[in-house]
């Protein structure tokens, strides 16, 4: 199945229980497409069900960890479904819970799943990265829940996951700004638990971690892992839900369709509120 990856690429690096999942886009920046959305549940599933994994590894190809969302890409298959009637709304929310089941795959990896994240973490990139059970970075990593600016609510788990890391003041000051928040800040307030001096001292960190896990007794980290999220369960997914039914009611709007233009236009956007 890995040989015909487009969107990821799955590495076993010098530790035989660790793989590295390695988000390769192939829009810019990694920015996440239809391929991810295909492809991600099924890794993570199988990686989850694999006994010869113990841990696993995010990280992104290059510079950057994730642009977010590929627009360019996901355009041709949302925009019909904004500007339809009844029929394609319902289908816009099955869209909707087909790319929550990514991630709600990496959540529910029986695995523990750690994100090493450099250069920028935008939108769908930091709610993948919220879905990791922990977070290290470099000190070039900005993080930034953008969607509101561009007329969408978050709905892949950033609003829902990102309280119980930051509390609900940080996140609700970064869901309603989509302002850029550095790496010392993100340490700070809890969203990352370490920054490392630079890109190899992250992976080589991100990779120590990931052998002391893998050291521990799998059937109890699996556990522990589950007992965990059981807490977060019931509140996710009510919110899930709900961020999916008052997308079908923003996106349908004329600024979202701004939103659109001005970013395809390479200029700023003017919101009226319809």
């Amino acid at each position: 199945m890995t040989e015909s990856l487009r969107s990821l690429r799955v590495e076993r690096g010098g530790h035989s229980q660790v793989v590295e999942v390695v988000l390769v886009g192939p829009g810019k920046g990694n920015a996440l497409g239809p391929e991810f959305w295909a492809e991600a549940p099924a890794v993570f599933e199988a990686l989850g069900a694999d006994p010869a994994v113990r841990a696993v590894i995010v990280r992104g190809e290059g510079r950057h960890f994730c642009y977010g969302l590929d627009l360019v890409a996901t355009g041709p298959v949302v925009l019909p479904l904004v500007t339809g009637g009844a029929a394609e709304r319902a289908r816009l929310r099955e869209v909707g819970e087909g790319m929550q089941r990514a991630f709600r795959a990496v959540a529910s990896c029986s695995v523990p799943v750690i994100a090493a994240i450099d250069g920028w973490c935008i939108g769908a990139g930091l709610e993948l990265a919220c879905a990791c059970d922990v977070r290290l970075c470099t000190p070039e990593a900005r993080f930034s829940l953008r969607e509101v600016k561009v007329s969408m609510v978050s709905d892949l788990g950033g609003l829902q996951r990102l309280p119980f890391l930051v509390g609900e003041g940080h996140a609700r000051e970064m869901a309603l700004t989509g302002d850029d928040v550095d790496a010392g800040a993100a340490e700070r307030m809890g969203l990352v638990n370490a920054v490392c001096k630079d890109a190899d001292a992250l992976l080589q960190r991100a990779r120590a971690l990931a052998g002391r896990i893998a050291a521990n007794p799998p059937l109890a980290v699996a556990a522990t892992k589950r007992v965990m999220n059981t807490r977060l369960e019931d509140s996710v997914n009510r919110g899930l839900r709900d961020a999916l039914m008052q997308n079908t009611t923003v996106m349908p709007s004329a600024d979202f369709q701004e939103a659109i233009s001005a970013f395809m236009e390479r200029r700023p956007p003017v919101f009226e509120g319809k």
